[in-house]
């Protein structure tokens, strides 16, 4: 695999944003609507009416995309390190766009709170796809 660093970012990806919320999400779908992110008003809740069945299916997304993102970090696979990577950069990609076109609905320090967490996703996601490779000795 490449470095130290693409197993922590991968770590990072599946622990923080994919098993946390994923769990959250899949398993507590009101508390996650009605709560997330805890240290801040919700997030979900000022976007639309509670929808059990997209908060399970968001959180079941997020248990995945931890879930191969901690498969890669465990198995130290180039291959699966950058498919990590790339399947995270889309979500989040995707997840951004809708986010920073809907900040409207959040205070001020909310909207720099999702941007950021946002963007800090795609970074992440961008940083293990493309980390060049450990050269060979």
């Amino acid at each position: 695999m490449s470095r130290a660093l693409t197993r922590v970012l991968l770590v990072v990806l599946g622990v923080f944003f994919g098993l946390m919320p994923g769990v959250w999400a899949a398993f507590l779908p009101e508390s996650f609507y009605a709560d997330f992110p805890v240290v801040r008003p919700a997030w979900v809740a000022v976007d639309g009416p509670y929808n059990e069945h997209l908060v399970r299916d968001v959180g079941a997304m997020f248990l995945a995309l931890g879930i191969i993102a901690l498969f890669a970090a465990i198995t130290g696979g180039l291959v699966e390190a950058r498919l990590a990577g790339l399947g995270w950069l889309v979500f989040s990609s995707l997840h951004f766009a809708y986010h920073v076109s809907h900040l409207h609905v959040y205070e001020t320090l909310d909207q720099w709170l999702n941007v950021v967490s946002q963007v800090a996703t795609i970074v992440v996601a961008a940083v293990v796809l493309l980390l060049p490779p450990r050269r060979p000795r």
